[in-house]
């Protein structure tokens, strides 16, 4: 499963493109973690792959406006990524980093479908002059609010209603509840769980989760006509309109 970084860390929000998803691949765990962190802190709600294969299920399966990924990937490589991604027609925004230096292989990863390419090492803000730039030009229509039911999550304001009803959340519930609804009628386990919401080195104590989940209901469910997250025993919880 994706790493996702909180989008509300230590540098002040970027209003431009608040709350845009944005798909990371790549296979150096360094600059991965600092891309990712640095995007997240101007706002971008983003997902990480390590290798090729990893990245192409997730842009195949999620919407994800940006995907910036590696040409030397393991498992699957960065051109495969691409023209998989094209012959199946997923609308994105397509940037390609590499080390390699040569007219053929920019002329290449533009040929299989890339948007843009940057050379490493490259300077951050160049990074996202880029993005924003794409984004800009193609007038992507991103919305910040995702919905299931009668629930109505604002991913740039961080509140949630439920049929009109202000839900007050603490930002790790708000994090567990995104992820639920983003992942809706799949059963998702608790070790993705922890990773998505605290992080992949956080040892979660046996019944944190759970006790997330009972206060999720609790305010989400509990006087309404309509259940919506689930317990799947022995494997995990599930959000879904019954």
């Amino acid at each position: 499963m994706p790493k996702r970084i909180p989008s509300h860390n230590t540098e002040k929000l970027d209003a431009r493109n608040p709350g845009t998803r944005v798909l990371v691949v790549q296979d150096e765990p360094h600059l991965l973690d600092s891309i990712a962190r640095r995007l997240a802190a101007h706002g971008y709600a983003v997902d990480t792959a390590h290798d090729g294969e990893e990245g192409y299920q997730l842009a195949m399966t999620r919407k994800y406006p940006v995907v910036v990924l590696d040409i030397l990937l393991p498992k699957k490589d960065g051109l495969s990524v691409i023209r998989d991604l094209r012959r199946h027609k997923i609308d994105c925004l397509l940037i390609v980093l590499t080390a390699k230096n040569l007219v053929e292989d920019r002329v290449d990863s533009l040929q299989a479908g890339a948007d843009d390419f940057l050379m490493k090492p490259f300077a951050f803000i160049e990074l996202l002059a880029r993005i924003e730039a794409l984004l800009r030009r193609y007038h992507f229509d991103i919305s910040p609010v995702i919905h299931l039911a009668d629930i109505e999550l604002d991913t740039i304001t961080r509140i949630v209603r439920r049929a009109n009803k202000t839900i007050r959340l603490t930002e790790k519930q708000f994090l567990l509840l995104e992820y639920l609804i983003r992942n809706k009628n799949r059963t998702i386990t608790r070790s993705e769980i922890s990773k998505h919401v605290w992080g992949y080195d956080f040892v979660p104590e046996s019944n944190v989760i759970d006790a997330y989940i009972k206060h999720l209901r609790q305010v989400l469910d509990k006087g309404f006509p309509k259940r919506l997250i689930y317990t799947v025993r022995g494997e995990g919880f599930l959000m879904k309109e019954e």
